[in-house]
C-alpha cells in the first residue's frame, strides 16, 4: 500500500511512540538501538557520500604517480561499469514508468498535472536564467581574462566546435521515424553546405537532417511512451493486459535499480578519482577561471538552496529540506555521474520509498523532468554566455539579454541529460546573440567541475516538482471526496422523508395523493428511482 503522508527514513524514529523497558529512548541500549537503526536505514546514503570523498582522496594521491592515459582508463573501469549499468536501465525504466503512469491517470487528471508540470518547469528555468544573468553582471567573471587562451590551461586542440542544434529542430526529435530502433539512436543533426557565387562570395548553409546518434533520443522516447499509455487507457478492458505487463516490467526494473544502487559507492569512487587524475593543472585552471566557476556554483547554491525550496514551501506549506533529506543518495549519484538521466533510477526509488510520493506521479513526472527541466544547466549556460561576451569586450544590450533568457529556457527542452550536454546549448545562445563560439574550449576546461552542481540542481528541481504535484493531487482528491460525502449526507434524509408516510398498497392510504399531486404509489416509484440514482453515484 502506498504511503499517503510525506515521510522519510530520518523521521521514522521520531514518529515512533514512546517505548518502555531497557530499550527505552532514554537508556544507553535505546540510544544504541536508534543509532544502529539510523545506520541501517541510511547505509546507502552514507556509503555513497563516502565514495565521493574516498574518490577525491584517491585521485589526489594518484596524481603524484603521473599515470599514463591507458592506466587512467583502467582506473576509471569500475566507474564506467556503473555508467553503463545505469544507461542500460534507462530505456525500460522510462518507457514502462511513463506508459504505466499515463495509463493509471484519467484524461482530466493527466491534462491538469501535465499543465501544472509544464508551467512549473518553464517558470523555474526562466527564474534560473534570470538569476544567472544577474550574478554574471554583478561578479563579472570575464573581466581581466581577455588574454586567456586554451593553450594556457594545457588544453588540447579539440577541433571545430560542434554544430549547435536549433530550438525548433528539437521538436523534430519528438516524432522519430521508427518507434522501436530509431527512437534510441535517431535524432536531428546538421549538414553544412557551402555555396560559392559568381562574385566570389562564399555562403555556408546549415541543413537539418535525421541521422544516427550515440546514445538515446530521450525526447522522442518520452512522447511515444506517453501517447502509448493514453491509447491503452482509451482501449478500456482490452488494454488492461498490456497495462499490467508494463506495470510488472516497471516493478521488475525497480528491483534491478535497487541492486545497482549498492554498486554505486564503488563506481562513484573511481569515477571521481579518475577525473581528478586526468586534470593537468587544477590550480592554474581554478585561478584562471575561478570567477566563472564561483559565479556558476553560487547561482546553483542560491537557486537550489533558496528559490526551489521556497517554491515548494509556497505550494505545500511543508519543510522542503525535510523532503530533500530523503534524497541524498540520488544527489550524490548526480554529483558523481554528471548525468540526470543516469540519476533517474535512484531518484525514482528514493522519492517513492523515502518521501512517499505517489508512484503514478513520480513515474509520470520524473522522466519528463529529466528531459525538459534543466534549471542548473540554464544557470551555467547563461553565466558562460555573459562570461564569453565579457572575454570579447562585448557590451550586451537589453535585447540580447532578453534573447539569452528566452533561448536558454527554450533550448533546455530536449537537452541531452548526459555529461557536457549543455555545451551545445551554449553554442545556440552564442549564435543567437552573434558571439563567436571558439571560446567554448574554456568552458569545457572546467565543465567537469561546474557540471556536478549543475546536475544536482537539475534533479532537485525534478524532485521538488514531483513533490508539489503529489501534494496538489492529494488536495484535489480530498476535495472531491468531501464534495461526494456532502451530497450523500443531503440525499439520505430526503429519501427518508419520501419513505416516511408511505404505506403498502391495499391500506387505507392507498390511492391518496401527496403534496406533489401524484398518488403515493407514484411518489413511491419516484422515491425508489431517486435512491437508485444516489446509490449509483456512491
Amino acid at each position: 500500500m502506498e504511503k499517503s503522508n510525506e515521510t522519510n527514513g530520518y523521521l521514522d524514529s521520531a514518529q515512533a511512540g514512546p517505548a518502555a523497558g531497557p530499550g527505552a529512548p532514554g537508556t544507553a541500549a535505546g540510544r544504541a538501538g536508534r543509532c544502529a537503526g539510523f545506520l541501517r536505514r541510511q547505509a546507502l546514503v552514507l556509503l555513497t557520500v563516502s565514495g565521493v570523498l574516498a574518490g577525491a582522496g584517491l585521485g589526489a594521491a594518484l596524481r603524484e604517480l603521473s599515470l599514463t592515459r591507458t592506466q587512467v582508463t583502467y582506473l576509471a573501469f569500475p566507474g564506467e561499469m556503473l555508467l553503463r549499468m545505469l544507461r542500460m536501465i534507462i530505456l525500460p525504466l522510462v518507457v514502462c514508468s511513463l506508459v504505466s503512469g499515463a495509463a493509471s491517470l484519467d484524461a482530466s487528471a493527466l491534462g491538469r498535472l501535465g499543465g501544472i508540470a509544464v508551467a512549473y518547469f518553464g517558470l523555474t528555468t526562466l527564474s534560473a536564467s534570470a538569476l544567472a544573468v544577474a550574478l554574471a553582471f554583478i561578479i563579472k567573471p570575464g573581466s581581466g581574462a581577455q588574454t586567456l587562451q586554451s593553450s594556457d590551461l594545457g588544453l588540447e586542440d579539440s577541433g571545430p566546435p560542434p554544430v549547435p542544434k536549433e530550438t525548433v529542430d528539437s521538436f523534430l526529435d519528438l516524432v522519430p521515424p521508427n518507434s522501436v530502433l530509431s527512437v534510441i539512436h535517431y535524432a536531428t543533426d546538421y549538414r553544412v553546405v557551402t555555396y560559392s557565387s559568381s562574385s566570389g562570395n562564399v555562403t555556408h548553409e546549415k541543413i537539418p537532417m535525421g541521422t544516427e546518434i550515440e546514445g538515446m533520443n530521450i525526447l522522442g522516447l518520452v512522447l511515444f511512451a506517453l501517447v502509448l499509455g493514453v491509447a491503452l487507457k482509451k482501449l478500456g478492458s482490452e488494454g488492461e493486459d498490456l497495462i499490467r505487463f508494463f506495470n510488472s516490467l516497471n516493478e521488475a526494473t525497480m528491483v534491478l535499480v535497487s541492486w545497482i544502487m549498492w554498486y554505486v559507492p564503488v563506481g562513484i569512487m573511481f569515477l571521481v578519482g579518475s577525473k581528478i587524475v586526468e586534470m593537468k593543472d587544477i590550480i592554474v585552471l581554478v585561478t584562471s577561471l575561478g570567477k566563472y566557476i564561483f559565479a556558476s556554483i553560487l547561482g546553483h547554491v542560491i537557486h537550489g538552496g533558496i528559490v526551489l525550496p521556497l517554491i515548494y514551501f509556497v505550494f505545500t506549506r511543508r519543510n522542503p529540506f525535510r523532503f530533500l533529506l530523503g534524497l541524498l543518495a540520488p544527489f550524490a549519484t548526480a554529483f558523481a555521474t554528471c548525468s540526470s538521466s543516469a540519476t533517474l533510477p535512484s531518484m525514482m526509488k528514493c522519492i517513492e520509498e523515502n518521501n512517499g510520493v505517489d508512484k503514478r506521479i513520480s513515474r509520470f513526472i520524473l522522466p519528463i523532468g529529466a528531459t525538459v527541466n534543466m534549471d542548473g544547466a540554464a544557470i551555467f549556460q547563461c553565466v558562460a554566455t555573459v562570461f564569453i561576451a565579457q572575454l570579447n569586450n562585448v557590451e550586451l544590450n537589453a535585447g540580447q539579454i532578453f534573447t539569452i533568457l528566452v533561448t536558454a529556457t527554450a533550448s533546455s527542452v530536449g537537452a541531452a541529460g548526459v555529461p557536457a550536454g549543455g555545451v551545445l546549448t551554449i553554442a545556440i545562445i552564442l549564435e543567437a546573440i552573434g558571439l563567436p563560439t571558439h571560446d567554448l574550449s574554456l568552458i569545457l576546461a572546467v565543465d567537469w567541475i561546474v557540471d556536478r552542481t549543475t546536475t544536482v540542481v537539475n534533479v532537485e528541481g525534478d524532485a521538488l516538482g514531483a513533490g508539489i504535484l503529489h501534494h496538489l493531487n492529494q488536495k484535489a482528491t480530498k476535495k472531491g471526496e468531501q464534495e461526494l460525502a456532502e451530497v450523500k449526507v443531503e440525499a439520505i434524509p430526503n429519501c427518508k422523508d419520501l419513505f416516511g408516510p408511505l404505506e403498502l398498497p391495499g391500506s387505507r392510504n392507498h390511492g391518496l395523493t401527496g403534496s406533489c399531486g401524484h398518488t403515493l404509489e407514484k411518489c413511491r416509484c419516484i422515491s425508489l428511482s431517486l435512491v437508485s440514482s444516489v446509490s449509483d453515484v456512491f
